[in-house]
């Protein structure tokens, strides 16, 4: 009874009650609403915008691989192989790796090499 008091004492005084919607964390298909769109590598072309690429190339913050951590120094792997990772409804990002290899174990897991990448950029900023 104390609760209908309170309520009609919150209604009286001009404060809106709004009940929100019951959500339960393990159900998959909310979690699949809420989640980011899965996104997609593309390869670097002459096609990619070269104002674009120049940025993201010379703020790249990782000299390796990101998944194997192979050092980009034309060793055994050869030159970097630049990738543009496309998610809709978020900015275009660059990924740079050293092989094919690596791109399958990439789409296996971007969220982990991704912050993997911001992770090195906000260590970069702090130096």
């Amino acid at each position: 009874m104390n609760h209908l008091r309170s309520l009609a004492c919150l209604l009286t005084f001009g404060f809106t009650v709004v009940a929100a919607p019951a959500v339960r964390a393990h159900d998959p298909a909310a979690a699949a609403a809420t989640a980011p769109a899965a996104g997609t590598l593309i390869p670097v072309t002459a096609q990619t915008d070269p104002t674009w690429l120049a940025h993201a190339r010379a703020s790249y913050p990782l000299d390796a691989c990101v998944v194997s951590g192979d050092k980009f120094d034309g060793g055994a792997m050869g030159k970097q192989m630049d990738y543009v990772y496309r998610q809709p409804g978020r900015p275009d990002r660059l990924v740079r790796m050293c092989c094919k290899d690596c791109i399958t174990d990439f789409n296996k897991d971007p969220a982990k090499y991704l912050k993997a990448i911001d992770d090195a950029a906000a260590a970069k900023a702090k130096a």
